[in-house]
């Protein structure tokens, strides 16, 4: 009986609470500012999906056999012998114009990351006094003087946010290790393997802003195998004043068959009312019991 509700399965859904620091979107002169979204009347910092895919895809180990080629535009290299069937590289999408057309989009998709506070300005300023004082000594020029001597002395500021942030991510596990491009399929292990792989980058999500390593582990997660191919829990997890809101819809959508998770460091302030409500196991039994569902979902 479980085996067929598994194999009834067709996506696996997770939203995402994490505090993580936002990318950078253009600078201005010397001034780099973070990426930001407007909505409810007021500006809100975020973490592009982009910028967020990359990341999992990188650590996944997904990106480790990617090819690349340049012919006009740079693209990743896709024919015959290397395709989605058996390149992980290529199961996030491809477009590749270098003879015939080839098209295939992502076997996953993930949002934006939004913080849940709206955005204040914290700038912070930097210059590189070291770096022009040790040229200057070299030259026998004086860094109080670096309008007349050119010493590379070069002041510079950047706005900085790290906050609670919510995103959700949503795998097609039909279409994993496919690609209609081409004939044939991956194995089932293959597939099994790969979506494990996103799995623990989600769960260990780090990420490198402005040299500085960045932990974006999940503190809150919910999620499962899912019928339905979209961002479930999308509209029923929020964050108010570092609260998750426990709805009664958050609640039944969970009964569902899905799991709650929790990382306690009271990052969230209502940790508490969270296990009493929601029951949640820790993060590293949710990410072990969707693993183990991942292997019952292809392997049996």
């Amino acid at each position: 009986i479980r085996r067929v509700k598994i194999m009834n399965k067709k996506a696996l859904t997770l939203t995402v609470v994490a505090n993580m620091t936002s990318n950078y979107s253009e600078g201005l002169g010397n001034v780099a500012s973070v990426q930001k979204v407007f909505k409810n009347r007021r500006i809100y910092s975020m973490r592009s999906r982009e910028s967020l895919k990359n990341a999992i895809m990188i650590q996944s180990g997904w990106y480790d056999d990617l090819e690349t080629e340049v012919d006009g535009a740079t693209q990743q290299k896709v024919n015959e012998d290397l395709n989605a069937i058996n390149c992980r590289a290529l199961e996030g999408g491809y477009m590749n114009t270098q003879a015939t057309t080839y098209v295939r989009r992502s076997s996953f998709y993930v949002t934006d990351a939004i913080s849940t506070e709206h955005f204040i300005s914290e700038p912070r300023f930097h210059n590189n006094l070291y770096m022009a004082t040790n040229y200057a000594k070299s030259k026998g020029l004086s860094v109080q003087e670096p309008g007349k001597n050119n010493i590379g002395l070069m002041p510079y500021q950047y706005e900085y946010d790290k906050s609670l942030k919510i995103y959700s991510i949503t795998i097609d596990l039909e279409m994993i290790g496919k690609d209609e491009n081409f004939e044939g399929e991956a194995d089932a292990k293959e597939k099994a393997d790969r979506v494990i792989c996103l799995l623990y980058a989600i769960e260990n999500l780090s990420l490198v802003v402005k040299g500085n390593l960045d932990n974006a582990e999940p503190i809150f997660a919910v999620g499962g195998l899912s019928p339905r191919k979209t961002h479930y829990f999308e509209n029923v997890v929020n964050v108010e004043e570092a609260k998750l809101i426990i709805s009664s819809d958050l609640k039944n959508k969970i009964d569902r068959g899905f799991y709650a998770g929790l990382l306690q460091g009271n990052l969230l302030e209502n940790e508490e009312e969270i296990e009493e409500e929601l029951h949640p196991l820790t993060i590293t039994e949710m990410f072990d019991k969707l693993r183990q569902e991942v292997k019952e979902y292809y392997l049996g």
